[in-house]
């Protein structure tokens, strides 16, 4: 039973954070809420940092979830710039870094994730930069305003999602782009060889570099000023900024340190947490980028590091938290938009788990829809150009059900009619 002298305490001034909080107050939940934020921002979506925030297209308050002013009328008490920095489980406390304690009842972690850093000669210089906080995109922003203005040149450091994003805005105002990645195509792992070269053939149109099969392995520099990028295969690439686009790292050390459940390194990593998003201690929770959540659709371990999941998984472990029954069985969802091509992708299908991609539409002009298939099950979808079929494709995915392929691959059959 939950009662108005409890205190929840939610850890993460993210996107999850902050629609946890929310999710709270809309359950009528009527005791303390306490948000602690390491940023001094108040929460905001991370989307915009490698997209309209960047390219230009919005200013800075687009990013928040809520009006600052929105805390007080719901009575969430902030902590902002505050990092939590101790957690007794015995005591059922967290300390922050100004040395403050405080006591929960029940607590959520959304401590998110970190980018990973580039671990070679060079990366200490002033014009290496790394985008996940506001502040990170502050500073890029104004980096590829100049560098479109002089000319400049920008390597990037992998061609995932926020490599090509910050690609395409870097394009934008003008900057020379360099892209460099170890794998043979861009998103390798995520939508394979058969669709990774669409992505080449994007970026390429719009005049960017990629050199394959290949790594950094050290950025030149004077005086402290980038001057040059140095791959293994023994070319220097001109360079007056790098951008390190290899990755996140769940933020777990609260967590490790306080003994909870941790999922290996080696597995993607993260918090342990059951479907209802409860770790291995019942009075803690996590959610969004940290969480490695046993998921009841596809029957595996997943931590999802997309908006979608923190906008869903914060509310669903705030009504967790009450007590409710709760069995987060989303299907993974994120969106990417890249010069005029838009697409969202749906579902789960990590290399080897599928043995089909097939492909419906024109792929000549980027309006088709992809769908990664295994044993004729719908296992995820990427629309490209195409619009409101994500929640029809996201039904296929639930349902399991055998598809008609040539039925599936025909523009001209509703996919709402390959439901059973």
């Amino acid at each position: 039973m939950v009662d108005a002298h409890q205190t929840f305490v939610i850890v993460g001034g993210g996107l999850a954070g902050a629609k946890a909080a929310e999710a709270l107050r809309s359950e009528n939940f009527t005791g303390r809420v306490i948000l602690v934020c390491d940023e001094r921002d108040h929460p905001y979506e991370r989307p915009p940092l490698s997209k309209s925030y960047l390219t230009g297209a919005e200013e800075r308050d687009s990013v928040f979830v809520h009006e600052p002013a929105w805390y007080a009328q719901a009575e969430i008490e902030l902590h902002l710039g505050q990092p939590a920095v101790q957690l007794d489980r015995t005591a059922k406390a967290i300390t922050l870094g100004d040395g403050t304690r405080i006591h929960y009842d029940k607590l959520l972690l959304a401590t998110g994730a970190e980018p990973r850093r580039l671990d070679i000669p060079g990366t200490d210089l002033a014009g290496v930069h790394h985008l996940r906080r506001l502040a990170h995109a502050e500073r890029l922003r104004g980096v590829l305003a100049t560098l479109g203005r002089d000319n400049g040149h920008l390597v990037i450091a992998g061609a995932g999602w926020i490599g090509l994003e910050v690609a395409a805005a870097a394009r934008g105002y003008g900057a020379e782009v360099t892209v460099v990645e170890p794998q043979p195509t861009p998103l390798h792992t995520v939508v394979g060889p058969e669709l990774g070269s669409l992505f080449t053939d994007l970026h390429r149109e719009h005049g960017v570099r990629f050199q394959f099969g290949t790594r950094l392995t050290e950025i030149v520099g004077q005086d402290g000023m980038v001057l040059a990028a140095r791959t293994d295969d023994g070319e220097e690439h001109p360079a007056h900024s790098v951008l390190a686009a290899i990755g996140a790292a769940p933020r777990t050390g609260l967590a490790e340190s306080a003994g909870l459940a941790m999922v290996d390194r080696a597995d993607g990593g993260g918090i342990a947490v059951d479907a209802s998003l409860r770790t291995s201690d019942p009075d803690i929770y996590a959610a969004g980028d940290v969480a490695a959540a046993e998921h009841p659709l596809f029957g595996t371990r997943l931590r999802v590091e997309h908006w979608a999941n923190a906008l869903n998984g914060g509310p669903a472990a705030a009504r967790a938290m009450l007590g409710r029954q709760v069995s987060y069985d989303r299907v993974p969802y994120f969106f990417s938009d890249q010069y005029d091509v838009g697409l969202e992708y749906s579902g789960f299908a990590p290399p080897g788990s599928y043995d089909r991609v097939l492909l419906r539409g024109d792929v000549a002009k980027r309006e088709f829809i992809a769908f990664w298939l295994g044993e004729g099950r719908v296992l995820a979808g990427m629309n490209v150009g195409v619009w409101d079929v994500t929640d029809p494709i996201q039904r296929l995915i639930h349902s399991r059900h055998i598809v008609d392929q040539d039925a599936l691959a025909d523009p001209g059959v509703s996919l709402v009619s390959l439901l059973p």
